[in-house]
């Protein structure tokens, strides 16, 4: 069993940053870095909208150094990932790797992020692993396919905001919606159908992503009424259909809303536990974007370092 002053659990853009804050006030954070080190920019090839990177820079690369700036500052980073956590006393208690180490923390910043749902089609992961045009982000990543002609599938309010953001830069926009009718509100619907440059295809599911092993070229589809099937010529695919947060762990302790995300009070990285922290998309169901995290990772750990002095 070891004590902590200060545990961080996953390391992306939020972890990461709250472990540089941590250290830099001798708050000897170690961090454990879960299952997917560097978080969901590491399947990101161009991240182009990171503050302090004109020329851009990959999300593996942008990930690398946070993780060296973190170490310079002596963050205790290591391999593994938490599996259970008891957060019903005054002494917070978590278990790494099923029970292989047992850490008594101080305090607790969660930065465990949230996973985008995807159809789970073998051509649909094929392309989002080599950056070849699959992607579950309009905001990052519309911007390379400006003037181009692109495929969104969902049905959402989600789905409509980035359809429609993706209709100011592309040619032209497709949505897929595989029943009779949008999930949106009406007014989010009515936005996208009145949108000159976006297509709604309603009974539409995708049957496959096609291109030449490297890039995308088109979407295969089937029409659920009359089972034809159709190629729409696109280079780009996004999908939109939620995300999970990763947060299951956390459910018998800390409040969560209906979608699973962690409450934070208001302005700050606080939850309804004493001590425990969150920051990034693990609460941030809204903007979910890799600046966004850094700046709550940074709240976190900086509500961390006054909850830690008062002891």
């Amino acid at each position: 069993m070891e004590i902590v002053d200060c545990l961080i659990i996953g390391s992306g853009p939020a972890g990461y940053t709250a472990a540089i804050y941590a250290a830099r006030a001798n708050m000897n954070p170690v961090m454990y870095r879960g299952m997917q080190p560097g978080g969901q920019l590491t399947t990101t090839n161009d991240v182009e909208n990171f503050p302090g990177y004109p020329e851009g820079i990959t999300g593996p690369e942008l990930m690398l150094q946070l993780e060296q700036q973190a170490k310079r500052f002596a963050a205790d980073i290591r391999d593994g990932w938490v599996t259970k956590v008891d957060f019903s006393g005054p002494t917070h208690k978590i278990w790494i790797n099923h029970g292989e180490k047992e850490i008594h923390a101080k305090s607790v910043i969660i930065c465990t992020g949230a996973s985008a749902k995807y159809l789970g089609l073998p051509s649909e992961q094929h392309y989002l692993k080599i950056g070849g045009g699959v992607s579950a982000c309009a905001v990052c990543d519309g911007f390379f396919y400006k003037n181009q002609e692109v495929v969104i599938v969902g049905a959402g309010d989600s789905a409509c905001e980035e359809a429609h953001y993706l209709s100011k830069l592309c040619k032209k926009v497709t949505m897929l919606v595989r029943k009779d009718e949008f999930r949106a509100s009406k007014i989010m619907a009515e936005r996208v159908q009145q949108t000159e440059n976006i297509e709604i295809l309603f009974n539409t599911e995708t049957i496959e992503v096609l291109g030449d092993n490297q890039l995308v070229s088109a979407i295969k589809v089937k029409n659920k009424v009359t089972g034809m099937h159709t190629e729409i010529p696109a280079t780009g695919f996004f999908v939109a259909i939620g995300h999970q947060p990763n947060t299951d762990l956390f459910a018998a302790y800390l409040d969560l809303d209906e979608t699973g995300y962690i409450i934070n009070q208001p302005g700050s990285g606080k939850t309804n536990v004493a001590g425990v922290f969150v920051g990034g998309d693990a609460a941030d169901h809204q903007y979910r974007q890799a600046i966004t995290a850094a700046g709550s990772g940074c709240m976190a750990a900086l509500d961390a370092e006054r909850y830690l002095a008062t002891f």
